[in-house]
């Protein structure tokens, strides 16, 4: 939280013995102050964010107070501005709380008043600040840990590599099964960089004919081919100052290869029916299912593109692999359905956890997605068997065994690392959990 007497108080009265006077009586009270004479030089020191009150003087020369506490509260809103007025200035007094003054002082004021009134105001300055820097932690945690769920080793490592890649131009591959979230994680990296403020341009390279793909590519001129009436801009001028977001690659044809390949390599391009050339600025991300270096060798995808897309590879781990995080994504999943289907969240049991920890998870996270809609809306409720040919043969003990580390990890996380909390939060013998987290393998105690 921040102190409010960190803060500092803007005083503006244009009369040096009382704005000497009650300098002095706010430094006694151990405030920091910067005294004015005029609104325009206390003007100068207001900022969107500033870690300050004002006080001042309505009846000041040039700009009045009023006119003061309406520039200020224009650039800096939640600015808590305090008013002095002279005796017999109560309406003038009444108009400033309305413009949005914190409060006033009518003169001749004690300076016991003037530091009670001033305290207050830092107090409300101070709170006002630190919800400001809570709502930007919350910006922050949302784009990353709160879209890339998990407290797995792998999630853990992918935000951090995420984070580190977001401020840079490099192109990514993204490579992972269906459902693990790709395009997610393109996102991301997306909002986290510089071209925040440009188009995330998205194009999937499968299942279109060649002259339509380049055409929603790199886009056409009026009377470029049958039907083309008027110009179109592609996906690349689209993504100009932004992300252009290759959504199978691997399905690309040959042909079309070879344009890409030639585009990114000059980052140069031509509308059809251009010989006008156009510079590409934008970032690529690429997404694939495929070993696109295996399908290189069997001649269906240009080595030389996979070496210029793949500057930086992210391989996104399959659900089946992070298994620790299905009960945290499976309530977080459950959350949002509720809201959006503006449902009562039901209450998740041991044995819906146990039907999601055995199961296979072909779909991934999307599928998880999927069985949390259909829990919310009381359509699956964990006893029946989620078909999948695919299933691994897991015995009962692995099974038990991953559950209880969910659940081990679960209490350290809330008992701060402490293995004693854990153990009497968990209600076992503190032996007892000490022997389970030696079993188990590496857990989060600290103590």
């Amino acid at each position: 939280m921040t102190d409010p007497q960190a803060l500092e108080v803007l005083f503006v009265e244009d009369d040096d013995a009382v704005r000497l006077g009650s300098t002095q009586a706010l430094q006694l009270a151990g405030l920091r102050v910067s005294a004015f004479g005029s609104a325009e030089k206390a003007l100068a020191q207001i900022v969107p964010g500033v870690a300050a009150v004002l006080v001042t003087d309505v009846r000041l020369p040039g700009i009045d107070g009023l006119e003061l506490l309406s520039r200020a509260l224009r650039i800096e809103p939640t600015l808590p501005v305090i008013l002095i007025t002279g005796h017999g200035d109560i309406s003038m007094a009444v108009q400033a709380m309305r413009l949005g003054a914190y409060d006033f002082l009518e003169k001749p004021f004690s300076p016991e008043q003037l530091s009670e009134v001033v305290s207050r105001a830092l107090e409300k300055r101070a709170l006002s600040l630190e919800v400001e820097r809570l709502r930007g932690q919350l910006a922050g945690y949302e784009s990353i840990e709160a879209r890339l769920v998990g407290r797995s080793g792998a999630m853990q490592q992918l935000r951090r590599l995420v984070r580190d890649l977001a401020s840079s131009d490099a192109d990514v591959l993204v490579l992972g099964e269906t459902g693990t979230g790709k395009e997610l994680v393109a996102r991301c990296l997306h909002e986290g960089s510089r071209r925040r403020g440009g188009n995330f341009a998205a194009i999937n390279c499968g299942g279109m004919p060649e002259a339509l793909f380049e055409s929603e590519m790199f886009g056409h001129e009026a009377g470029a081919f049958t039907g083309a009436a008027k110009r179109r801009i592609g996906k690349i001028e689209h993504a100009r100052g932004g992300t252009l977001f290759l959504d199978e690659i691997e399905t690309m044809p040959m042909s079309l290869q070879v344009k890409m390949l030639r585009t990114l390599q000059e980052r140069q391009f031509e509308r059809l029916g251009s010989n006008e050339l156009r510079t590409m600025d934008s970032r690529v991300i690429a997404a694939t299912k495929a070993d696109l270096l295996a399908a290189a060798r069997e001649g269906k995808f240009r080595d030389d593109l996979y070496y210029r897309l793949g500057v930086v590879v992210l391989q996104l781990p399959p659900l089946r692999e992070r298994r620790e995080d299905i009960p945290l994504l499976f309530t977080h999943f459950a959350a949002q359905a509720a809201l959006r289907h503006e449902r009562e969240l039901p209450g998740v049991h041991s044995r819906h956890l146990e039907a999601l920890m055995a199961h296979a998870w072909p779909g991934n996270v999307r599928e998880l997605r999927n069985i949390a809609d259909r829990f919310v809306l009381g359509l699956w409720d964990g006893e029946a068997r989620m078909q999948d040919a695919a299933r691994p043969q897991r015995s009962l003990d692995e099974q038990m065994a991953q559950f209880e580390r969910y659940l081990i990890n679960e209490a350290l996380e809330a008992c701060n690392g402490s293995a004693a909390a854990a153990a009497e939060r968990l209600g076992l013998p503190r032996k007892t959990l000490y022997d389970k987290m030696r079993r188990l393998g590496p857990l989060k105690a600290v103590a």
